[in-house]
């Protein structure tokens, strides 16, 4: 008996020790560009964060570890940057430069955090941020991020639409084209891809109808999708949603329906409005999202690859 405890406890030491060393994705932040609260918002949904009754949460951002190797890559440079470098060093426990930052396009909440990586605050030398080529020129192309390419606080490393580009032995990350308010760039969604797992991070997209892929398709194909949860419902905001189209929560689950309660646990929201009522810690709409078998992302969260 005692041998066979023994031989128990052995292979729950080694597998905790394996899981310890696989790439993971660290979420560092979880709402929509303008954060939680949003500037000049004076309702209800931002008032308990205003009054610091809960926290402020900080605009959709991620960070693929590899514990092995103590790389490190972020997925979108966002305003709340300086804090969400904070929460990865802190994490890791090393302040090492990054070894890459990966952009998905150029609205504010999803590049302008490149800011901090200037002479007027880190003076960084040639990160390695990676772009599609629309995205590229418009950084080259436009002060101030064409001083961070010129001063080289930042080296550009072009991407092609479904490139697989290899980070390491264990990982590799692929973009792919999602349609959305191409202003200024293209928009892309990354893949990212281990030996075990592949995870999808979708924070920007118009409406899935759009898309050339069929969500039920790409759930099925993957471990993990983490998806534009921007608004709750229509009507959730004054003006037209068709201004900022991106598919509600509830099309999305609707969308989801069919689907075996193991494949909607794969899916988790982020990218969250500051209206949305997922943010909010006590919300009828968290309870209903989570009894129909989906989740929504939380800063902090470890999500194993």
């Amino acid at each position: 008996m005692r041998l066979i405890l023994q031989i128990i406890i052995f292979f729950i030491f080694a597998n905790q020790e394996v899981s310890a060393q696989k790439p993971y994705i660290l979420v560092l932040g979880t709402a929509q560009d303008g954060g939680f609260p949003q500037a000049g918002c004076k309702k209800e949904c931002c008032k308990s964060v205003w009054e610091n009754k809960i926290p402020h949460e900080g605009v959709s951002s991620l960070a693929l570890i590899d514990p092995i190797s103590k790389q490190k890559w972020i997925f979108d440079a966002t305003p709340d940057f300086p804090e969400q470098l904070h929460l990865l060093n802190n994490h890791t426990g090393s302040s090492t430069p990054l070894d890459g930052i990966f952009l998905t396009h150029a609205h504010i909440g999803h590049y302008t955090g490149l800011m901090h990586l200037g002479r007027e605050v880190m003076g960084s030398s040639k990160v390695k941020v990676f772009a599609m080529p629309k995205m590229k020129d418009f950084l080259e192309n436009n002060g101030p991020w064409s001083q961070l390419v010129n001063i080289q606080n930042v080296g550009i490393r072009r991407m092609e639409e479904a490139e697989v580009i290899v980070l390491n032995e264990r990982l590799k990350v692929m973009p792919f084209r999602v349609p959305h308010r191409d202003e200024f760039s293209e928009t892309v969604g990354y893949k990212i891809i281990t030996k075990d797992k592949s995870l999808i991070f979708i924070p920007d997209i118009d409406k899935w109808q759009k898309w050339d892929r069929k969500l039920l398709e790409v759930v099925k194909e993957n471990d993990v999708l983490l998806l534009d949860g921007t608004f709750y419902k229509d009507g959730e905001i004054a003006r037209p949603m068709s201004e900022v189209p991106h598919p509600f929560i509830t099309e999305t689950v609707e969308l989801l329906s069919e689907l075996p309660k193991n494949e909607k646990n794969k899916v988790k929201f982020i990218h969250l409005n500051h209206t949305n009522p997922i943010l909010q810690p006590n919300s009828k709409e968290r309870k209903d999202l989570k009894m129909k078998g989906f989740a929504w992302v939380e800063t902090g969260q470890k999500i194993e690859l």
